[in-house]
């Protein structure tokens, strides 16, 4: 399964970001295929906190269009919305450990273990730093 990560998601929303186009067809593809996607819920979270921020975007995006655009991307059947699951703290301890991860890192430390706890084998990701969690391919789809 591929999952989501925020910027893919966020520039997808945004035709002001220069992969608009890019993304928004990665995300069209996933959504009206019929093969499983997901997105972890922190990416939801952290999509709405970056597109409403007047620092971020002038304009940013209405709280009211942010969440239609989070309501859309929930009507895909094929999408899978991806939590943390009872073995969450040792999968991001040992992350965080390995990875020798700290501060605003541990975000991501929290989407990767959460895409591990659920099998995810590939992200799709404009950030690198996702490169430093095993058991995880990362794949920026929005360049050859």
């Amino acid at each position: 399964m591929i999952a989501v990560d925020t910027n893919i998601l966020v520039y997808a929303h945004r035709e002001d970001t220069p992969w608009h186009k890019e993304a928004f067809r990665c995300i069209k593809t996933l959504a009206e295929g019929h093969k499983s996607w997901a997105i972890p819920w922190p990416c939801i979270h952290e999509f709405l906190a970056i597109v409403t921020h007047p620092g971020i975007f002038n304009p940013p995006s209405p709280r009211d269009i942010a969440i239609k655009q989070v309501e859309a991307w929930l009507e895909s059947p094929s999408l899978v919305l991806l939590s943390e699951t009872e073995m969450h703290w040792s999968v991001l301890r040992d992350s965080i450990k390995k990875g020798k991860i700290k501060g605003p890192m541990v975000h991501d430390a929290r989407v990767a273990a959460i895409c591990t706890e659920h099998g995810v084998k590939e992200l799709w990701s404009a950030d690198r730093d996702f490169s430093r969690f095993k058991g995880i391919t990362v794949k920026n789809p929005l360049v050859g």
